[in-house]
């Protein structure tokens, strides 16, 4: 099943709704996927500075000092807002690399959702709605975002198993499938420096496009050669600091709608996820061809 849902605002006067926005969309499909939920957003970018999102087992104890000590370890400055299990951790874009592997040292258990200068990533064990809640994703403002609530297939019920899948700066994916070859493509990226942090099918579709897209294929281009390079059934929603990508596999028996007005476009994988959103009643609905890409940039 899962349930998976994309926004991608072309009016700049909904930007403080984003989280809001895509939150109602999420929990609307929370009977797609009731082990684990999470929600990728796009916000700002503020000059020099990049975000590293992590999560702890324990936040009690791996958040408290950690700006100080992290800051001593990179030389640079760095601040950590601690929302629930999760932390946003800020520095400067130079010293990202530094701080990540620092993070492996100081503090191990800490495991890490994404980076990069405008995404921040939250995403736990349970449904959709507690999920919002937990990390107060309805207050969140941006320009797009990605959401998905799991029912797992392919690995265990983690939080390290849900998605969003992140595996590059700025990128991340949510996948409604299953991949038949992933074992095979995950030892192919491996031999290419690729690294993974669990077992997941979808880490490897996030992994592929992350590869693809570090060896000069625009997101398009990279959506592209899932059709012939992933086998399976599959839906894949990508997100990149400034675009947002949907495509289906060829047989395309995952359930997808789509829906664009002047003022943004948005995925769901079924139409009740879109119901609430402005304008819908004078949207332009479709369903997505199969194998075949879209995505739009701003």
């Amino acid at each position: 099943m899962c349930g998976i849902v994309g926004l991608f605002l072309k009016d700049k006067t909904l930007e403080p709704k984003l989280g809001a926005m895509l939150s109602e969309m999420l929990v609307s499909l929370s009977d797609r996927g009731p082990d684990s939920a999470g929600i990728a957003i796009y916000g700002a970018t503020t000059g020099n500075e990049a975000k590293i999102t992590v999560q702890s087992p324990k936040p009690d104890r791996d958040f408290r000092g950690l700006d100080a000590e992290l800051a001593k370890a990179i030389g640079a400055p760095v601040s950590v807002a601690v929302k629930s299990t999760h932390a946003v951790i800020r520095t400067t874009q130079d010293r990202v690399d530094a701080a990540r592997e620092a993070l492996q040292t100081l503090r191990p258990d800490i495991r890490i959702m994404g980076a990069g200068e405008a995404v921040e990533i939250y995403k736990e064990v349970g449904l959709p709605e507690a999920v919002v809640e937990r990390f107060d994703v309805r207050s969140m403002t941006g320009t797009h975002g990605i959401g998905h609530t799991r029912m797992a297939t392919e690995s265990a019920v983690t939080t390290m198993g849900a998605h969003p899948f992140s595996t590059g700066a700025d990128q991340c994916l949510v996948h409604n499938g299953s991949l038949s070859n992933h074992n095979n493509v995950r030892r192919e990226l491996i031999r290419d420096g690729m690294k993974f942090e669990t077992e997941n099918d979808t880490e490897v579709a996030a992994a592929y496009l992350s590869n693809r897209m570090a060896h000069g294929k625009n997101l398009g281009e990279a959506l592209e050669g899932t059709l012939s390079d992933l086998d399976g059934f599959f839906t894949f929603v990508v997100g990149t600091k400034n675009g947002f990508g949907v495509v289906r596999d060829p047989i395309a028996c995952k359930p997808a709608v789509m829906a664009e007005t002047d003022q943004y476009v948005a995925f769901g994988s079924e139409y009740r996820a879109l119901t609430k959103l402005p304008g819908i009643d004078n949207a332009r609905v479709w369903e997505p061809e199969p194998a075949t890409v879209y995505f739009w940039e701003h």
